[in-house]
């Protein structure tokens, strides 16, 4: 039961469709303001980059980087995804 709760992947889904609705609500009240001041555009840009965090995390993109005095090597994967090397 446990696993098939896991591959469908309902509290990830449900948490996306929540950041969504509220960055389209939050968006659509700053438009209607007739004077918006700079502490009400900075929550909508705080919206907007918690709904980009988030599509990003969603997406399940990883990242390895590595720096050293000589060389930076940047590695990616993607989940599900076989390595292509």
């Amino acid at each position: 039961m446990i696993d098939r709760l896991e591959q469908l992947r309902i509290i990830p889904r449900m948490l996306m469709i929540t950041m969504l609705i509220m960055t389209y609500q939050v968006v659509g009240w700053f438009m209607d303001l007739p004077d918006p001041s700079v502490a009400q555009s900075g929550l909508v840009s705080v919206c907007m980059g918690a709904l980009t965090g988030c599509f990003g995390i969603w997406m399940g993109k990883e990242s390895k980087t590595t720096v050293t005095a000589s060389k930076v090597t940047h590695e990616q994967t993607y989940k599900g995804t076989p390595d292509s090397r």
